[in-house]
C-alpha cells in the first residue's frame, strides 16, 4: 500500500497546490466548499484516501512569507496583499450574493513609462490587483487598488473563451465520474476495479456547438495496479465529457472495449525500485562544482538579481511560470547599465497530438492558458534539478476562493560552468608567438520546471557576461501514450497507420509537436526608437573579369515598417539575421547599437490553417513576429483561451499591420519540436532541449569580456579525490 500511495501523491501532485496551506501561516482551507471531494466513503478509494491524506498534509517553508512586503514596482503581490484583494472582491455585492471563483490574482503592473522612470529609494507606484472571476457565469475582468479598497475597472464580455482553470477545476473533474453509475458500469465491464482507478482532465479545444455556452472537460482514465506510472496503462477509447461547473456527465463515449490494456511490466522509472529489479549501474563517479568562496550574485530585497555585468528582476507567475523583467547589462567602457529587455516570458505551450480518431482528435493543449503554467510548476529538487549554492525563490499564488498559498522552490538560480570557453586564441608555430590566450564560460541560469500531468518542461534563461542572454526549453517526463491490440510490429497490416510508434507491448506513441512561444519586449538603450531589421543574406554573382571568383554572399538590410513585414518564416536556404535596434543610438563608428534573435533548432507547424486547434493556435504560424508595445497584448493564444476559437491572438493583432519602425516593440520566438516517438522514450524520456539566443549585435564597443582575468590555480580549491579501485 506504501506504493500505492506514493503513485496517488504524485498523480495529485497538481492538486498539491492548492493543499499547500501551511500550519505557521494559520491560514483557512483554500477549500470551504469541496469537502465531498475528499468524502472516501462515497468513492470507496485508496487513491481517494490518499488524497484525503495530501489534503491532512502540512509541509515545512524555510520562509515565512507573511513578512514579505514589495520593494520594487514589478514584485508579485504578498499575502498580505492577497488578503486584501480577496476582502475587497467580497464586498461586491452580486459576488458576496451569488457566490464566485477566483481564475488569476496577480499583480497588475504600473504603466512601463512609471516603472522606468521609478528609482530605489523612491517611494512605490499605487499597487494594484489585476484579478480574472467568474460569477453566475459571466467572466469579469477587474482592477482592485488595493491601498483604496476600490474596484477601479471592470469588464465583462469581450472575445470567446474562458479563463485558464483552477486547480479546483481540475481536480473535481477527475472526481466528478465516479459519481455517475453508468461511467462505473463501464469501468467495472472492462474488467478495472474502481480502486486501480486514475483520471486526467483534458481541455476540449474547440470544435463547434458542443463547447458553445458553457464550460466542458474531457476525461480520460488509466489504471495504477502494479505501477506507479499509470499513464503506461490507458484505458483506450474511454471518453467521458463533462460539464466543468455542475460536474454532470454530458456524454460517455466508448469506443475500445476490445483494445487489451497494457502491463505493467517494466514502466515503474523510480530509482528506489528499478534497483530491485534490475543490476544498479553506476556510470560516473560524483561530480560537483564547488564555490569556496560561494555563488557570485546576489539577490536582493527576493527578486532584483545582480550578477558580474548583468541586473534583472525575477519573479514567478501563475500563467508564464516566471517572468524576468528590467534586463540591463553594464558597458564594460562606461560602467552604466544599458537596458536591453523590458520583459520576457513564456507567452504561450502548444501541443497538439496527430491523431484524428473519437478518443485523441481534441488533445491540443495550451498548457499556459488553459492549465497555468506556472500553477504546474513544481519543488525543484536540490542537486538534481539545481546544482549546490543554487538559491530558491517561491511562488504566491492564490486559490479559487482569495486564500493565498506558496508553490516552495519554484524557481532556481545558480552559476554554471561546463568545461565551456568564453574565448580563446593560440598561436601557430610558424608565427613565433607563443601566445596561448583562454577564458572560461560560465553562465548564470534561472531555472524552473512544470509537470503538466504527464509531460515535464524545463526552462532556463541563461545569461553570459558576453551580453548574450539564451533561452532554452528541456522537454522530459512521460509521454501519453495509446492502447493498442499489437504486441508486435509483425502483427500490423502494412496499409494500416498506427498514427505513432509501437513502444511496448499494447502501447503506441502518438506522434505530436510542441511549440513554445515567448514575449521579448526588447528595449534596446531605451524603449524608443526600436526598429526590427531583417538582415538578408543573398548570393551576388561577379561581373566576368572581375574575380577568379564566381559568387559570393552579399548582406542587406530590410528595416521593417509595419507588423506584416515582419511576419518571419524560417528558411536554410534563404538565410537571415533579425536584429533589434536603436536608430538614434550609434556606436563609436556609425553603427546603430542592438541585439539579434539567433534562432537555434526548431520546428514549424504543418497543419491546415483552417484546422480549428491550428485556428486557436495561429500564433505558430511564423516563428518571428514583431508587434508594437501594447500592454494588453501579452498572451499569444489571447487572455481568455479554454474553448477560444482564435479570434484574439497574436495572428489577429499582427494583422492589423500597425506601424513598428521607430517604436516601442515586441518581439515574439516560437520554439518547436516535432515529436515522433521512439522505444528510449519508454518507461520515461531522457530529456531533449532547443534554445535561442538573444545577442548583442554592434551594442558594445568591443568584445565585452577582453578583460576578463584566466583562471589560476590559486583561485580554485583542489578537491581531494577518493582513492580508484
Amino acid at each position: 500500500m506504501e506504493g500505492k500511495n506514493f503513485l496517488r501523491y504524485i498523480f495529485f501532485l497538481m492538486s498539491i497546490i492548492l493543499l499547500l496551506i501551511f500550519t505557521f501561516l494559520n491560514l483557512p482551507s483554500p477549500l470551504p466548499n469541496t469537502s465531498h471531494l475528499f468524502n472516501c466513503t462515497t468513492y470507496n478509494s485508496p487513491w481517494c484516501n490518499s488524497k484525503r491524506s495530501l489534503f491532512l498534509q502540512q509541509p515545512k517553508l524555510t520562509k515565512n512569507h507573511y513578512a514579505d512586503f514589495p520593494n520594487h514596482p514589478l514584485d508579485p503581490l504578498t499575502i498580505d496583499e492577497i488578503q486584501k484583494v480577496k476582502k475587497i472582491v467580497n464586498s461586491i455585492k452580486e459576488f458576496s450574493k451569488n457566490g464566485y471563483v477566483l481564475h488569476s490574482v496577480v499583480l497588475e503592473e504600473p504603466e512601463k513609462e512609471v516603472v522606468l522612470s521609478w528609482r530605489k529609494g523612491r517611494q512605490l507606484p499605487p499597487r494594484k490587483a489585476s484579478v480574472v472571476a467568474r460569477a453566475l457565469d459571466i467572466v469579469h475582468v477587474l482592477t482592485v487598488d488595493i491601498e483604496t479598497g476600490r474596484v477601479t475597472r471592470r469588464q465583462t464580455g469581450g472575445n470567446s473563451g474562458y479563463p485558464m482553470m483552477t486547480i479546483e477545476d481540475m481536480v473535481t473533474a477527475t472526481n466528478a465520474p465516479l459519481a455517475n453509475a453508468d461511467f462505473n458500469r463501464t469501468i467495472v465491464q472492462r474488467g478495472v476495479d474502481l480502486a486501480d482507478l486514475a483520471c486526467l482532465p483534458i481541455s476540449p479545444g474547440w470544435y463547434g456547438k458542443v463547447e458553445e455556452k458553457r464550460r466542458v472537460i474531457k476525461v480520460q482514465c488509466y489504471i495504477m495496479k502494479d505501477t506507479i506510472n499509470f499513464y503506461m496503462r490507458p484505458i483506450e477509447g474511454l471518453t467521458v465529457l463533462l460539464d466543468l461547473d455542475t460536474q454532470q456527465v454530458i456524454q460517455i463515449i466508448d469506443e475500445g472495449k476490445n483494445i487489451p490494456i497494457a502491463k505493467a511490466t517494466n514502466t515503474e522509472y523510480r530509482f528506489s525500485s528499478t534497483q530491485k529489479n534490475t543490476q544498479k549501474i553506476n556510470l560516473l563517479k560524483p561530480i560537483s562544482i564547488e564555490q569556496p568562496n560561494g555563488p557570485s550574485f546576489t539577490i536582493e530585497n527576493n527578486h532584483l538579481v545582480k550578477w558580474a555585468n548583468w541586473e534583472f528582476h525575477l519573479k514567478p507567475d501563475p500563467r508564464a511560470g516566471m517572468v524576468i523583467s528590467q534586463v540591463m547589462v553594464q558597458d564594460p567602457d562606461t560602467g552604466k547599465m544599458r537596458n536591453v529587455m523590458y520583459k520576457g516570458f513564456t507567452s504561450e505551450l502548444f501541443v497538439p497530438y496527430m491523431d484524428p480518431s473519437d478518443a485523441w482528435y481534441f488533445k491540443t493543449y495550451m498548457d499556459a492558458g488553459e492549465y497555468g503554467f506556472g500553477l504546474q510548476a513544481m519543488p525543484l529538487e536540490p542537486l538534481n534539478d539545481c546544482p549546490r549554492n543554487a538559491y530558491y525563490m517561491d511562488g504566491v499564488f492564490v486559490a479559487a476562493d482569495g486564500t493565498p498559498y506558496v508553490r516552495s522552490n519554484m524557481v532556481c538560480v545558480f552559476e554554471s560552468y561546463a568545461g565551456d570557453i568564453g574565448w580563446r586564441h593560440a598561436e601557430s608555430p610558424i608565427t613565433g608567438l607563443p601566445i596561448r590566450e583562454v577564458r572560461p564560460k560560465v553562465t548564470l541560469v534561472v531555472r524552473m520546471a512544470a509537470s503538466v500531468a504527464n509531460y515535464d518542461y524545463i526552462v532556463d534563461w541563461e545569461f553570459q557576461t558576453d551580453g548574450l542572454i539564451r533561452a532554452k526549453v528541456g522537454l522530459s517526463g512521460i509521454l501519453m501514450v495509446k492502447g493498442s491490440p499489437y504486441v508486435n510490429m509483425n502483427q500490423v497490416n502494412q496499409n494500416e497507420y498506427l498514427y505513432g510508434t509501437l513502444l511496448s507491448e499494447n502501447i503506441i506513441g502518438v506522434i505530436h509537436d510542441h511549440y513554445v512561444t515567448f514575449h521579448l519586449d526588447m528595449d534596446i538603450d531605451g524603449p524608443s526608437n526600436n526598429s526590427f531589421v531583417k538582415v538578408n543574406l543573398q548570393k551576388e554573382m561577379t561581373s566576368p573579369g572581375e574575380s577568379p571568383r564566381k559568387s559570393y554572399l552579399k548582406a542587406v538590410r530590410n528595416v521593417a515598417k509595419t507588423e506584416k513585414d515582419s511576419q518571419i518564416k524560417l528558411k536554410l536556404y534563404d538565410p537571415s539575421e533579425f536584429h533589434v535596434i536603436n536608430s538614434n543610438k550609434k556606436s563609436r563608428v556609425g553603427n546603430p547599437t542592438g541585439y539579434k534573435v539567433v534562432p537555434g533548432g526548431t520546428a514549424a507547424s504543418l497543419l491546415d490553417h483552417g484546422d480549428p486547434p491550428q485556428k486557436r493556435g495561429a500564433f505558430t504560424n511564423n516563428q518571428i513576429w514583431v508587434t508594437p508595445y501594447n500592454e494588453s497584448e501579452q498572451w499569444a493564444a489571447g487572455l481568455f483561451v479554454y474553448q477560444s476559437q482564435g479570434d484574439d491572438t497574436l495572428a489577429v493583432w499582427s494583422d492589423r499591420d500597425r506601424p513598428i519602425e521607430n517604436e516601442d516593440i515586441v518581439v515574439w520566438y516560437t520554439l518547436g519540436f516535432h515529436h515522433i516517438p521512439c522505444q528510449e522514450d519508454f518507461p520515461i524520456m531522457p530529456t531533449v532541449s532547443s534554445s535561442f539566443e538573444i545577442k548583442p549585435v554592434n551594442f558594445f564597443e568591443s568584445n565585452p569580456i577582453l578583460n576578463i582575468p584566466p583562471n589560476s590555480p590559486k583561485d580554485l580549491p583542489i578537491c581531494k579525490a577518493a582513492a580508484s579501485a
